[in-house]
């Protein structure tokens, strides 16, 4: 059997080894139009910005190491440019020669990835402007910064990459600005959570240009001018280009294949194509996002590892079957990370599910233990059901554990409750007795059996205006900080001081990370009060608030953070 896979990096080259491991006799050749065939395409920020110092710690694989330990022919620098469907043929053209051949196939799989959008703009060629999508864009950019000493980068693009990037060249010495036309960065996750990165981005010295649209580029003596519609234009010394991805499939249009959402590759739960002896996996092809069973572009290279793998076990005669992707993710933001599992809120709505959601800041590790870090995470779930949706996780240390361990919990398909039962390591540098996860099936479980009702940091402007707002921390805590309009008492005074909250009236409570506020809450409901605990407490409120409200602006209604 001969097996053609046309493009590396993940999907490919695991197929290909996959492929080998299952059949010592194929013919497998790998082609890649890059000069790199198995790379760290995730490392290639910090390359940038210096993390990464040696352009071979990006390198996983190379041709000659791909040919010593599996016998593959791997062929850089070799662009397939035609697929005869008919006589399974592939046109291949050797891109430093520009000579065309053709290879015969048995099967082939399709690998192309995704490429950087890059809009119709004026100045879009700009020698000042670049893209990261390959190993060459990564030499190419760090060889700038080393030779040209920039001094200001402008990063149009606030995704997963925009960041990194960002961050890497801040670290370089830059001063950078992100532009974005979203009101947000990182708009898979939700604009509360997105609020706290956006603390962190300026924190460490970038700035941010949101609802911002990029009309141009110009080229200027000393580097380039970025044009913006009714706004003023931004200039800097470079700039890079990273507004979002889309499948590469212009050898799969041209050969036939069936296409789907926003032109990506249709394939079944087997990686096969709408020709069945043509696979395709990785950021090209459509899949299933595993919580609502909904097609979805999902351009990460975890999926595109397990894509490959069952790409390669499907062609050698193995039943494997693609689950669908929850689309889990981790990013560093400096010293902070930022992960998100399934569904958000607005991801929940969007699919038409009745969700809810409940928001925690507990601690990564035991408080007594020196060095505990608080996090904000935000667990979703279905109102009814209690099926798990998804999750977000914004800290420092711990994050991406409580991610993984929440991922697994959806795949697993436990309900959202049964949080609580998990049984995970604990040790005082490590955990609490009662893990972030716990805690958060803990609340889930109160709100869902009724002991407890939550009212959410958007909602805080728009109380009825007879209820009783509540602060249950100390007189310190209140004084150090507080929104106006709630009246302070401690939490450990409140059943002597119950006579000073009016009967009859709805009373919303809060402290500082949502605990005594629920304490006082079963206290008041217990005696007859209607209670409502602020999700998150105030350091959650504030956090976003102070972000998401410009400085010159009074909070709603009246209210102030003080």
């Amino acid at each position: 059997m001969k097996i053609i896979i046309i493009g590396g990096v993940a999907g490919g080259a695991t197929a290909a080894t996959r492929l080998r491991r299952l059949d010592e006799h194929a013919e497998i050749i790998l082609l890649e139009r890059s000069g790199y065939v198995s790379y760290a395409n995730c490392g290639l920020p910090y390359y940038i910005g210096g993390i990464i110092e040696n352009k071979q710690d990006l390198t996983l694989n190379t041709p000659e190491s791909f040919s010593t330990r599996f016998g593959i022919d791997v062929r850089v620098h070799q662009e397939a440019i035609d697929i005869d469907r008919e006589h399974k043929i592939v046109t291949i053209r050797e891109t430093e020669t520009d000579r065309v051949y053709r290879e015969k196939y048995d099967k082939l799989i399709l690998s192309p990835g995704a490429r950087p959008v890059q809009p119709p703009l004026p100045g879009i060629d700009s020698h000042n402007l670049f893209t990261l999508r390959t190993v060459e864009d990564a030499l190419a950019i760090r060889q700038f910064i080393e030779t040209r000493k920039p001094k200001s980068a402008i990063m149009a693009g606030g995704g997963f990459i925009g960041l990194e990037v960002a961050e890497n060249l801040r670290h370089a010495g830059l001063d950078v600005t992100i532009v974005d036309l979203a009101d947000q960065v990182m708009t898979p996750f939700d604009a509360d959570m997105a609020a706290l990165i956006q603390a962190q981005l300026k924190k460490n010295g970038i700035h941010l240009k949101l609802k911002s649209s990029i009309a141009g580029f110009e080229e200027t003596e000393t580097g380039i001018r970025v044009l913006r519609k009714d706004e003023a234009s931004l200039e800097a010394d470079m700039a890079l280009l990273a507004i979002g991805v889309r499948p590469d499939t212009k050898l799969a249009e041209k050969a036939g294949l069936q296409l789907g959402l926003k032109g990506a590759i249709v394939v079944d739960d087997t990686m096969k194509t709408s020709d069945p002896s043509i696979y395709a996996v990785g950021d090209a092809v459509v899949i299933r996002q595993a919580v609502t069973n909904q097609e979805a572009l999902i351009a990460l290279a975890g999926p595109a590892n397990k894509e490959g793998h069952i790409a390669a076990d499907n062609i050698c005669g193995l039943d494997a079957h693609a689950q669908g992707s929850l689309g889990s993710s981790v990013v560093k933001i400096f010293d902070m990370t930022a992960a998100s599992t399934g569904l958000s809120e607005k991801a929940a709505a969007a699919a038409g599910i009745d969700f809810d959601r409940v928001v925690l800041s507990p601690l990564s590790h035991a408080g007594y233990y020196p060095g505990a870090q608080s996090m904000f995470m935000k667990v979703v779930y279905e109102r009814q059901s209690l099926r798990l949706l998804g999750a977000q996780i914004v800290g420092y240390e711990g994050v991406d554990k409580r991610i993984d361990v929440i991922a697994t919990a959806i795949k697993a398909g436990l309900k959202a409750d049964a949080l609580a039962d998990l049984d995970l390591a604990y040790a005082p540098p490590y955990s609490s007795a009662k893990d972030p996860v716990n805690m958060a099936g803990y609340i889930i479980r109160n709100v869902s059996g009724g002991l407890m009702k939550q009212f959410h940091w958007n909602e805080v402007q728009d109380l009825p205006a007879a209820a009783f707002k509540l602060d249950t921390r100390t007189e310190a805590e209140y004084a150090a900080g507080h929104i106006d309009g709630f009246k302070n008492i401690p939490l450990d005074e409140l059943r002597e001081r119950l006579e000073e909250i009016p009967a009859g009236q709805p009373v919303y409570v809060m402290c500082q990370s949502g605990l005594r506020s629920y304490i006082a809450c079963r206290i008041l409901m217990q005696n007859g009060y209607d209670a409502y605990n602020l999700s998150g407490g105030y350091s959650f409120y504030s956090a976003v608030m102070q972000e998401r409200m410009p400085a010159s602006s009074a909070l709603p209604c009246g209210m102030e953070i003080k």
